[in-house]
């Protein structure tokens, strides 16, 4: 039997939510991949031809490989999330499909990060489209700790986890603060993601460090099966 400690509005089940997050991100990332075969190679008649043409494509497939990998990051905060909030209301539906337009908006500023690096627009808006869904994926957490939509962890270890998503919010800003001069190499500050989350969120309870390192073991702790 699940323990859930919810308000009076979060009554519907946050499974449904889950999975349409799920296919949500994993259309957007493979709509990430059409910014590459937008590209041209032009018409190689030898090996060196086609070199060089791959080589001239090294921008658009950084673009993409850091586009995915975000993504990935992103789509891991909402899995361990979920692993918690049970209850969801009209509110925590909101923020996430506020977010969802967000995250599938990243084909589209990746591809124009691909084609117009050499222009402002075209170097910030990825960054910035990934800080406002990340800074989304933040709040939702927020949400969910002070509507009592999470259950089975305490308070003190929520605000450590919500301390832990802090660190992506943290990186992209700094990415996006960066991009007019790098554009998307900024990106590379996510390598320190796992050293920035592990110091913001300090020491955990057995419970918090399975829900931030093994969100299966984490289910096993609640019953949840």
């Amino acid at each position: 039997m699940i323990r859930r400690r919810s308000h009076p509005e979060a009554s519907v089940s946050a499974r449904r939510t889950e999975a349409f997050t799920d296919g949500v991100f994993a259309i957007a990332a493979t709509l990430l991949v059409l910014g590459l075969t937008d590209q041209s190679l032009g018409s190689p008649t030898t090996d060196a031809d086609l070199a060089r043409g791959l080589r001239d494509l090294a921008h658009p497939v950084f673009s993409f490989v850091i586009s995915f990998l975000i993504l990935c990051v992103m789509w891991m905060t909402h899995v361990r999330q979920f692993e918690w909030i049970v209850r969801i209301d009209d509110t925590g539906m909101w923020i996430n499909n506020i977010r969802l337009l967000l995250v599938v908006l990243v084909p589209f500023t990746s591809s124009l990060d691909t084609t117009h690096s050499d222009l402002l627009l075209g170097r910030i808006l990825l960054p910035v489209n990934f800080f406002l869904a990340i800074v989304l994926g933040w709040v939702q957490w927020s949400w969910a700790v002070r509507s009592g939509a999470i259950t089975d962890l305490t308070a003190a270890d929520a605000r450590r986890l919500g301390r832990a998503n802090l660190s992506a919010v943290i990186l992209s800003g700094l990415a996006m603060l960066l991009s007019p001069l790098v554009g998307s190499v900024a990106f590379l500050l996510f390598a320190f993601d796992g050293l920035l989350t592990r110091l913001l969120r300090g020491a955990d309870s057995p419970a918090a460090s399975l829900a931030g390192s093994d969100p299966g073991a984490a289910g096993d702790v609640r019953g949840r099966g």
